[in-house]
């Protein structure tokens, strides 16, 4: 994502332009755009006009509108991300009040207002997207077996297929059709890796396969770079991890993820510190000192009675929460995480629903708190809630 221009006041007003420059961006987009926000961008509408004779015309053209927010809707296939409102500035071809869907694409700007003002969080989304892609983007990965292979990016956000590939490869082994057809294969999978692939990042790529597959393209991959002088490709040797899955799926790839080779690998990037930090949360749950607690009202007792500062507090919270049609409920999350950022000094970890740990998160509510100290019975008024419903005294009759 490329920051255009930003025009904040001290009052969190204000608007910021950007432009998506790859498919990952609109995931930003999507966490950023919410109800009620003030958004402006070209659009492709159907324009009638009438001539003086009384004939009308219909054509489609390029305008800018700006729209109030109703609803959003990201497809992650196809990284698509439409937005419905109500026009809110007329213009000589849109009145003001008629409903109209933007259609956000790569490389085109757009202008957001937030309407209730750009808290931290939103600052924070602004910041991660803009972010360079070796920052982003912790590892590739190629999940493969003969004829198929995904390469997928893994980013703080999202983990993303970049593209496929398919060759047909005769199944008959040990044959020159068949070496001829993985000859090809790598070469074209090699290809499409080099376009998706910045190998000036030196960022880890994984390649997986069941069989010898992936280690047969890692020695085509080198041989490859000698023959040609590939200076830059060679130099890039160590960054090629060859790791077994159970199939050539992509859905392999958390199974690879899993593996302690490959985590003592990616240790440094965002998706396995953020496992990490579910598997200290869960293990602390099963030992049941009193130290990890969810559900919103446990951890925001915990949160008020400073438990969630400095000296080991964490608040794990997932991004789910913060794309609420409600406005209020945004604003009593993005309170809850100032108040343990900077009042209590606490850390946050807002983890991405798209990622494994994020999607273990909202199996406990969406948030849960790693305590500095232990807290007892956080849930005891849930219970009392329970047996005395409404507000009613326990009391019992004789």
């Amino acid at each position: 994502m490329h920051l255009i221009k930003q025009h904040i006041e001290r009052d969190g007003s204000g608007t910021i332009t950007l432009k998506p420059e790859d498919p990952e961006d609109m995931w930003y987009a999507y966490n950023l755009i919410q109800p009620t926000d003030l958004l402006k961008a070209q659009a492709l509408r159907r324009v009638t006009t009438t001539s003086a004779t009384g004939s009308t015309s219909s054509t489609r053209m390029h305008i800018t509108l700006l729209i109030r927010v109703r609803s959003t809707d990201f497809d992650p296939q196809a990284a698509t991300l439409h937005v419905s409102g109500q026009i809110a500035a007329e213009t000589p071809h849109a009145k003001i009040g008629q409903f109209h869907t933007l259609d956000l694409e790569l490389q085109r700007n757009f202008t957001l207002e937030k309407a209730e003002g750009w808290d931290s969080v939103a600052r924070e989304v602004v910041r991660e997207a803009c972010e360079s892609g070796s920052k982003r983007m912790g590892a590739w990965a190629v999940v493969m077996q003969e004829g198929e292979a995904a390469i997928v990016g893994l980013g703080g956000e999202r983990t993303v297929v970049r593209a496929r590939v398919k060759v047909d490869v005769p199944r008959k082994k040990g044959g020159r059709g068949h070496d001829k057809g993985m000859e090809k294969f790598f070469q074209t999978l090699l290809d499409t890796l080099l376009r998706h692939v910045d190998l000036a990042e030196a960022l880890p790529v994984l390649l997986a396969s069941p069989g010898y597959t992936a280690g047969l393209f890692q020695k085509y991959i080198l041989e490859t770079a000698t023959r040609t002088g590939n200076k830059a490709l060679l130099a890039q040797k160590g960054s090629f991890l060859v790791v077994h899955s159970s199939s050539g799926n992509v859905h392999a790839l958390n199974e690879v993820l899993q593996s302690p080779e490959v985590q003592a690998r990616l240790k440094d990037t965002r998706y396995t510190r953020e496992t990490k930090l579910m598997d200290d949360f869960m293990t602390l749950l099963r030992k049941d000192d009193g130290r990890a607690w969810y559900g919103p009202k446990e951890v925001e007792t915990a949160v008020e009675k400073g438990a969630v500062g400095r000296g080991g507090g964490v608040l794990l919270i997932s991004n789910g929460l913060f794309r609420a049609q409600d406005v209020a409920i945004r604003k009593r999350w993005v309170k809850l995480v100032d108040k343990v950022k900077d009042d209590e000094g606490g850390e946050v970890r807002v983890l991405s629903s798209e990622h494994e740990s994020g999607k273990r998160l909202e199996g406990l509510g969406g948030i849960a708190a790693i305590l500095t100290f232990p807290l007892a019975d956080l849930d005891e008024d849930d219970e009392e809630d329970e047996t005395a419903p409404d507000g009613a005294a326990n009391t019992e009759i004789i």
